[in-house]
């Protein structure tokens, strides 16, 4: 009788590590400089995001401007109003701010990494069973402080957590070039 050979499966534990499997050297978590290098990587391709978004709604705002769809007080150019209109800065900041915000939360989403976490090998993971949620997500990002969070890292160097990874119960963790590759996953 012939043996069936089964199709050797994936190492799927590296893709799911959960708080207490850390011990390997696939799963370690991150330390602060890989990701602050990831952070600042990350830095890079959030402005360019800020700056496109930015550029996007200003020139919609002129646009709507010099053809009238907003009055414009009296001031001779729409750059002129644009720049002395609290409520026209305001809605840039925030139209940035949610276009930023949406770049770390997608990706993170979409497979565990941004950009820089991708190029420097790093990923997220959640420590507990429940799912990785867009509010869940968001807490994240809120909690991380601008990035300042990560400092905690520096602090806490048994566990190797920041702030952010404590309050959405995640960990930040090291990958190898197998488990990096997209075509894996």
């Amino acid at each position: 009788m012939a043996k069936s050979k089964k199709a050797k499966k994936p190492n799927t534990s590296a893709s799911t590590p959960s708080a207490t499997s850390t011990s390997s050297p696939e799963q370690q978590r991150a330390g602060f400089f890989r990701r602050l290098a990831a952070m600042i990587y990350d830095t890079l391709v959030a402005t360019a995001v800020g700056m496109c978004a930015a550029m996007a709604m200003i020139v919609f705002m002129v646009v709507s401007l010099k053809n009238g769809l907003f009055d414009m007080q009296g001031y001779a150019e729409p750059n002129e109003f644009i720049q002395n209109s609290v409520m026209f800065t305001t809605i840039i900041q925030v139209w940035v701010g949610v276009w930023v915000a949406g770049f770390f939360l997608w990706f993170w989403k979409r497979g565990g990494q941004t950009l820089g976490m991708r190029a420097w090998r790093l990923r997220i993971f959640s420590t507990t069973e429940a799912p990785m949620t867009w509010s869940r997500l968001l807490l994240r990002l809120v909690t991380s402080l601008g990035g300042l969070g990560t400092l905690l890292v520096l602090f806490d160097v048994k566990n190797k957590l920041a702030l952010q990874d404590r309050v959405a119960k995640t960990e930040v963790v090291k990958l190898t070039k197998n488990q990096n590759d997209h075509k894996s996953w």
